[in-house]
């Protein structure tokens, strides 16, 4: 457990040295609790996503970084690899693909790269997995464009 502190403190003070190199992404890490992260990344250019604001939550085990972190949305997005309920995601780099060499913010930059590459094959949101698969972008990217405008755009007075 000492270990995964040191980790973590080296990647706080990573994380607020470098606020301004990556404007995308903001880490926040939980005042009382190491383990807790909070995470606010802007949804990808040229996606239904662009524009919207989106907020990850950040649990990290004690094995950190011999294990991976558990990550979830907490901002609703329709997604084919994000679960609607849970904002559970599937990304390999959270599984059996994880290695201690990837940090917090790379695994922010992962998370953005699969909101502009959706895996379609291996869906937790089926019914948005079954629009790409079927072809039907379009219907994807709408539904994609509207939850991205209800759940992740700030509200206009």
């Amino acid at each position: 457990m000492q270990a995964s502190r040191a980790r973590l403190f080296k990647e706080y003070k990573e994380v607020q040295r470098e606020k301004s190199a990556d404007p995308d992404i903001q880490l926040i890490c939980d005042d009382s609790n190491i383990f807790k992260w909070t995470a606010v990344i802007k949804g990808p250019s040229e996606t239904p996503f662009e524009g919207g604001v989106f907020q990850l939550a950040f649990s990290i085990p004690e094995q950190y970084p011999l294990l991976p972190p558990q990550v979830r949305f907490i901002t609703k997005i329709f997604h084919p690899n994000v679960h609607f309920k849970t904002g559970e995601i599937c990304l390999d780099i959270l599984k059996n693909a994880w290695s201690p060499a990837w940090t917090l913010q790379s695994v922010c930059r992962a998370i953005i790269a699969l909101m502009a590459h959706p895996e379609a094959d291996s869906p937790l949101n089926c019914d948005s997995g079954n629009l790409l698969r079927s072809g039907d972008i379009r219907g994807y990217q709408s539904m994609a464009r509207m939850y991205t405008r209800l759940a992740a755009m700030p509200k206009k007075e």
